[in-house]
């Protein structure tokens, strides 16, 4: 097996919106959104719109220059779908290294192992939970991914068997972990049309997997364990022998190997987004399950471990995960990193500027107002409704910025608030002309009554202490 050289292409920092723009249909016909065809070319190098955006360009009368504009904006990392339908996941599809540089798009999906020595009522009960498994957090409901199905048995029936009853229990992607081709064909007939990714090919499995692979049109994980020649080497013969979708397992090592683990996944990610290395642009897989294998005996140690090496794993540069523990406080940071990792770091995480209706307030309730910013929002509307307050919130556009910020930056500012009053007719929600602001934008306070014409209450710096305020403040002021 011999591996090609790496081939090199543009970054997509290096793309000018000028390329983009001579691709496109240059109608400006507004059917992406935006003013003009220019606008668009800016927004889809800056990774904030997407190539089916625009309609034309997907139309029998541009072949070329589609083709053209999916090579020149595709990434290094390759995106490969797992699952079908609804429940399809994206993994990879990353541009580069760092986050800071560009957004990292297709969040980490996180699936969860059974295997096929569970008891049944045993088995059905762990694809339950793994499929209720929820968190809200600032407004999005944060959930696990997958279901990754092992066999431990060997026994191509009990697999068969195994996988039968995961997939009619649950619609979640499956990956199917065998290394012995006979077992993972028994169980790719039982998930027949749900597209699992297969779980894994090796130094000596890989022919008999790639022609799993091709028969089934299902993507193929490729398992070389600290050896990134390997690792590579295989690529390259699964690609010339026609696998496209391929995910990349360098092996992951926990405790003592973690360092070497987090090494190799940092190379083969490097060379896909800087030296532009096709045959490592392929998503990564970390397996977090591993940690289990260890020797140690207390499951609380081996939790912890499996929680580090995960949130390591995201961190730098896992695609996908593998994990075994569901209990909350493994699972949470992983979820809540990855929400965060993965959002667009030049755009605030935001709610939608509105009123919003707390309890029954009538004509004499109070009124709140507070700025658009997730955190910021969901921390208020948490403190009203623990306290059963009866009353109304403006929720003013600051572009996604919290109170303190918003006042420095001038995004929240007299002329705002009164703005926001404005639009949201809280006149004619209430009797009364009084508004109680935010206690870190105390320093509106006499401008906000001269522009709104509004007596204003300075309210709490912290929302927990809105209850209380209330209980001491409006009754007299209002």
């Amino acid at each position: 097996m011999t591996a090609a050289p790496p081939k090199k292409k543009k970054s997509i920092r290096e793309i000018s919106p000028i390329d983009v723009y001579k691709l496109l249909p240059r109608t400006n016909c507004g059917e992406c959104g935006e003013a003009n065809c220019m606008a668009y070319a800016t927004r889809l190098v800056n990774g904030e719109l997407l190539l089916t955006d625009c309609p034309p360009i997907h139309t029998d009368e541009y072949p070329g220059p589609r083709e053209k504009l999916e090579i020149l904006l595709a990434p290094p990392v390759r995106t490969v779908t797992i699952g079908t339908g609804d429940y399809a996941m994206d993994v990879g599809g990353k541009y580069v290294l760092q986050r800071h540089d560009f957004t990292y798009h297709n969040p980490t999906p996180i699936a969860i192992d059974v295997n096929d020595l569970m008891p049944e009522e045993e088995l059905i009960e762990r694809v339950r939970r793994i499929g209720d498994f929820s968190y809200n957090y600032i407004g999005r409901k944060l959930t696990l991914n997958a279901i990754a199905v092992r066999s431990v048995s060997n026994d191509p029936e009990k697999f068969r068997s195994t996988v039968k009853a995961v997939s009619s229990a649950s619609r979640f992607p499956l990956i199917l972990c065998a290394l012995d081709a006979r077992v993972m064909s028994a169980g790719l007939d039982a998930a027949k049309g749900r597209r699992p990714l297969i779980y894994a090919a090796t130094e000596s499995n890989w022919k008999e997997m790639a022609d799993l692979a091709r028969a089934h049109s299902a993507p193929l994980a490729v398992f070389a364990p600290d050896n990134l020649v390997l690792l590579r080497s295989l690529a390259a013969t699964l690609l010339a022998c026609g696998v496209r979708d391929l995910v990349l397992d360098p092996g992951t090592f926990p405790d003592e190997g973690l360092g070497d683990t987090i090494a190799n996944f940092t190379a083969v990610r490097t060379a896909a987004t800087k030296q532009f290395d096709d045959l490592f642009g392929f998503p990564l897989l970390g397996v977090p399950l591993t940690v289990w294998a260890g020797s140690e005996l207390s499951e609380d140690v081996l939790k912890w471990r499996e929680a580090i090496t995960a949130s390591m794993l995201i961190s730098r540069y896992s695609d996908l995960l593998i994990m075994h523990s569901l209990d909350g406080w493994v699972l949470l940071p992983q979820l809540i990193w990855r929400f965060n990792l993965y959002t667009d770091p030049r755009k605030p995480v935001s709610v939608e500027a509105g009123v919003r209706t707390f309890g029954r307030p009538d004509s004499s309730s109070p009124v709140l107002i507070t700025t658009n910013y997730a955190l910021t929002y969901f921390t208020v509307e948490s403190d009203i409704k623990s306290a059963n307050l009866d009353c109304y919130l403006i929720v003013a556009d600051t572009g996604g910025l919290s109170v303190e910020s918003a006042v420095a930056g001038r995004n929240f500012t007299a002329e705002g608030i009164a703005q926001a009053l404005r639009e949201n007719n809280a006149a004619s929600l209430v009797s009364h002309t009084t508004l109680i602001i935010p206690g870190l934008a105390a320093r509106l306070s006499g401008e906000t009554e001269e522009a709104t014409g509004w007596k204003i209450l300075v309210g709490p710096k912290d929302s927990s202490g809105i209850s209380q305020f209330l209980r001491d403040r409006w009754h007299v002021e209002s």
